[in-house]
């Protein structure tokens, strides 16, 4: 069981940050904007509430595009190693995508599911008896069920 404050940062470590409430999901996003951000087939991230996370060395830079969907996202770095932390709406939803690989200890991640498994790269395995959706699900909340019943926090 993961404990709180989860804590994290860039490569670098010039920008870190701490995050005071559990996630509400932990999914794979093989959009093609996630694999083009991360140089990856897809990245796993952690839901969390924007309002939880706060950064205790430096300031994010930002970046804004249009997604694939023509909503503007959000995206959240460290200015001076480029790593990328979270991603968001723009407007604030109150909710970001944080980028797992960025937390100290991620011995806890355990994706659910899979989003935009339409643009997986043909090679990919999906989680395994997890949830998919072909694109953004139309609801997120049988991917945040299944991560409540993992237990984690």
């Amino acid at each position: 069981m993961a404990g709180l404050p989860l804590v994290g940062g860039c490569m670098c470590g010039a920008l870190r940050y701490e995050v005071s409430a559990p996630p509400l999901m932990v999914y794979n996003c093989h959009c093609t904007n996630c694999q083009k951000i991360g140089g990856a087939a897809f990245h796993t991230a952690a839901t969390v509430m924007e309002a939880s996370l706060r950064f205790t060395a430096s300031e994010p830079a930002r970046v804004e595009w249009v997604a694939d969907s023509g909503a503007i996202r959000v995206g959240l770095f460290c200015g001076a190693c480029g790593t990328r932390i979270a991603n968001g709406g723009a407007p604030s939803n109150g909710i970001l995508s944080l980028r797992t690989g960025t937390l100290d200890d991620t011995s806890w991640v355990q994706p659910v599911g899979d989003t935009f498994t339409a643009s997986a790269q043909p090679w990919v395995t999906f989680v395994d008896g997890g949830l998919r959706s072909e694109r953004a699900p139309e609801s997120y909340a049988p991917f945040m069920a299944a991560f409540k019943a993992q237990g984690r926090f």
